[in-house]
């Protein structure tokens, strides 16, 4: 179905489409110009084990299901990708899902599709999507700059500016989990020692947890432990508010954002949200803390409805 654009007069579909490729499932949603609403969503298991080839294969299945569904076509689709696209050199990088690494996979997705295609990194689509439709559109509509984190296995983020993704010159602008925060840390699969990754994210923190008690437990399991006062827990959250801080306390220092979003397991710990603000005022060049920092509203759609807002 298509309608006329009221200044241009061009005929313009009332859709707009998003696709969250991930290491387990490929997620597509098609939204509503007229009211951002979603009005199909579809997942088909990635089977990445199978190759490069063959995810190509099943995102192109995933548009025609849902194109026979609405009932057209679609004319451009935004990618939220593990990694980035380098504008440099054109191809994949720092993909966990490794069959993408080295690939130009926005050209082959456009050939394969015939159509337009935008890719952005996961967690910078996570961003988008709350600024523009999630808590930083309920809470502050206003907000010029938001950064957005995702706190999970690993640390992602994302910068908006004036509702707009920032990418950088090397596609990797918002990359803040892979900033060293403990020289001589743990080694990163990055390459690096020491990445606030390492540090702050789920797998981290259960590494810190291990190393201090000696026994294994899950991060939802250390949360319990520390609430019922078990010391190893406690410490090892008390390390994460210090950490988180400090290097929350560096991002405002450079971007001064109105909203940090917080996502992922780790972000839904409570007490991040209580006590991280002293962390970070210990840490920022300007006294006062003004800046809202909270969860996210939209979930596991956040993703996939991000990856739509690039190409509305």
């Amino acid at each position: 179905m298509v309608y006329n654009d009221k200044i241009s007069g061009v005929a313009m579909s009332q859709y707009y489409w998003g696709v969250d490729l991930g290491g387990t499932k490929i997620e597509c949603a098609v939204m509503s110009r007229t009211d951002d609403q979603c009005v199909l969503r579809k997942r088909v298991a990635t089977e990445g084990s199978k190759g490069y080839a063959h995810i190509l294969q099943r995102i192109k299945s995933l548009i025609d299901m849902c194109a026979d569904s609405i009932g057209e076509y679609p004319e451009a689709i935004g990618f939220g990708t593990p990694g980035a696209l380098d504008p440099q050199t054109g191809v994949m990088k720092n993909c966990n899902s490794t069959a993408l690494n080295g690939q130009p996979f926005d050209q082959d997705l456009s050939e394969m599709l015939g159509t337009k295609v935008v890719l952005a990194n996961d967690a910078n689509c996570f961003a988008l999507a709350e600024a523009r439709l999630g808590v930083v559109k309920r809470l502050k509509p206003d907000a010029e700059v938001v950064f957005g984190i995702i706190m999970g296995t690993g640390v992602g983020s994302g910068v908006v500016v004036n509702g707009k993704l920032i990418n950088g010159r090397h596609g990797i602008a918002g990359e803040w989990g892979h900033n060293v925060l403990e020289p001589n840390g743990a080694l990163c699969y990055c390459g690096k020692e020491g990445c606030l990754e390492t540090v702050i994210s789920g797998k981290g923190l259960e590494a810190h947890y291990k190393s201090i008690a000696k026994q294994e437990h899950s991060l939802p399991e250390i949360v319990k432990l520390a609430e019922s006062g078990e010391s190893f827990a406690q410490h090892t959250l008390t390390r994460l508010i210090d950490k988180f801080g400090l290097a929350v306390a560096q991002i405002i220092n450079v971007i001064d954002p109105d909203v940090i979003v917080v996502g992922g397991g780790v972000g839904n710990i409570d007490a991040l949200y209580e006590h991280a603000p002293q962390a970070i005022k210990r840490h920022l060049f300007n006294p006062i803390l003004d800046i809202l920092i909270v969860k996210p509203d939209l979930g596991d759609s956040a993703g996939v409805f991000g990856a739509a807002m690039l190409v509305k």
